[in-house]
Order: C-alpha cells, then structure tokens, then sequence
C-alpha cells in the first residue's frame, strides 16, 4: 500500500484547509476572518507547526458548520498524553464515520474490550507505569463511549472476531469478557462474526476501515491511510476474511456456548476441592483447572 499515514498535526492542518478550499477562501481572506496571521496558517495547513488553542477556536468561529470540531480535536490531542501520537488522527475519522469494519487476529477489538481486559493487555507492555496503564484503560473506556455507544447515530460495526482470541485471554477475564462480547454482538448497530483457525489475508495484521480511512498496527507503531487506493484495498482483505467467517447467529451461539462451558469448568473445580477437603476417598485426581474446556 503506497498511501502515506497521517500524524495529528498534518491532519489538523488538512482539514482547515479543505474548508477554506470549499468555501472559495485565499489564505489572506482566512486571515482577515480569522484574525490568525496568514503566514502562520499557511504553515500550520502544510503541517509544519502545530495548532494552538487560538487558532483552534479561530477555525471554529471562521467555519462553524463544523460544530466546535476544531477545538474538540485540538482538546484531545491535548488530554491524551496516553494515546500514541500515531493512533491521534483516527479519532476524527472514527467519530465521523458510518460504518466501522474492524478485525482483529491475535486480541480483541479496543472497542469491544472490558476493562478488565484491557488493564491486562495494556500491562504487559515493556517499561509501562501503573499510571500510565491506568489512563490509557479510560481512554479506551472513553473512546467506546464516543464511537459505538454515542447517542447521536452511532455507526455500523463490523467486527471480525478471531477464534484465538476468544480463546487466548487470561482465565480470571474470560467469562466477564465473553459475556461484555454477547452483550455488544446483541447491539443493533453491531455485527459480531468470529472467524476459525484458517488461512486468510488477515494473519499478519489487524486493521479497522472507516467511510474513507483505515487505520493498521504492528508491533511498534500504527497507521492511518486516507487515500482511496489504500482504504479499497483494506475494504478488498475485511471481505476476503468475512467469507471465512461463520454467521453472526452461529458466533453468538458459539459465544453463548463458550460461556457455558466456564461455567461448567468452574462447577467440576468447586467439586474436585470439595471432595479433596472431605477426604472422601476419591484421590486427589488431576486439577481439572479453569476454563480448560473448549469448543
């Protein structure tokens, strides 16, 4: 994919001149409107200084069918210390959008995550801080809350759910987070389909496509992708990986199923210690363990 990722202070400066572009506006006209110097706007609109708070609330006073967009984006990128810079310029594209098409190979969805879940995964980073853990689970707490769980037009969600991840959580998470993964696949604007152990274009990367983005991650950093070409091509492999899916009403079974098999773990653990602590005769047997049952 040739498209080149976006960084929050390129797409700050993008969008403020996409509206003086449509409303018909030379940089001095801006200015004038603005009272910001034109000079300044020019290298903010190119990337090369960040925005500040005034200009911030300048671009809203100068285009306010935006709704107060560019000091709510210029607010967050403050209030994030913890969300890495490259995952910034996704929030805009992800508060706008429609419909959201996301998969997910080795983990769950941060969208989908209770917070139980995300501590945990968020903890087993090198060098993090028990703070630092503990803002990055709000942020994503939040960031559910703006997108999936907002109350005015949420947008379509499409998950892909890998079998292995539903499998490969910590014991003490799973049944809560199963049952949080039910609650959210039961959504009206939410479709959940959980994809078996095979080979598809998926393997090597999760990725998330919005009306006109995609946003991909590795190991040591992120990308967003705005241009056409790479957003097709991420909508091309979410398509190739949903034929290997199998049905929504067949994940949630699945779900549901899982769900039960915990439970039953956890019941035929409670008995064996029982039967350990009565000295009944049986033997201590093997620990049959949680959540040792799978579909």
């Amino acid at each position: 994919m040739t498209g080149k990722p976006s960084n929050p202070v390129s797409h700050f400066g993008k969008q403020l001149k996409k509206e003086r572009l449509a409303h018909g506006w030379s940089l001095p006209e801006l200015s004038r409107r603005s009272g910001i110097d034109a000079g300044h706007l020019s290298r903010i609109e190119n990337g090369k200084r960040p925005p500040t708070e005034k200009v911030a609330l300048a671009a809203d006073r100068a285009f306010p069918e935006r709704r107060g967009w560019f000091y709510e984006y210029w607010s967050e990128l403050q209030a994030w210390s913890e969300v890495p810079s490259y995952f910034k310029p996704w929030a805009e594209y992800e508060m706008s959008a429609k419909v959201l098409r996301a998969w997910s190979p080795g983990n769950l969805n941060g969208l989908l995550q209770t917070a139980d879940y995300a501590q945990c995964q968020i903890s087993i980073e090198p060098r993090v801080t028990a703070g630092q853990v503990a803002e990055r689970v709000a942020n994503r707490m939040a960031r559910q809350q703006r997108v999936l769980h907002r109350d005015d037009d949420p947008p379509k969600g499409w998950f892909l759910v890998s079998i292995t991840s539903l499998r490969n959580m910590p014991a003490s998470i799973r049944p809560a987070q199963l049952r949080h993964l039910l609650e959210v696949a039961e959504m009206p604007n939410v479709t959940v389909q959980v994809v078996p152990e095979c080979w598809h274009p998926g393997m090597s990367a999760g990725f998330i496509v919005a009306d006109g983005a995609a946003y991909t991650e590795g190991v040591a950093a992120g990308q967003v992708y705005a241009d056409e070409d790479s957003v097709s091509r991420f909508a091309e492999r979410f398509d190739s990986i949903r034929a290997e899916a199998m049905r929504a009403s067949e994940s949630s079974a699945l779900i549901r199923e899982m769900i039960n098999r915990e439970q039953l773990a956890k019941v035929q653990l409670l008995k064996w210690r029982r039967r350990r602590v009565r000295g009944d005769g049986l033997g201590p047997g093997p620990d049959p363990g949680e959540g040792h049952l799978r579909p």
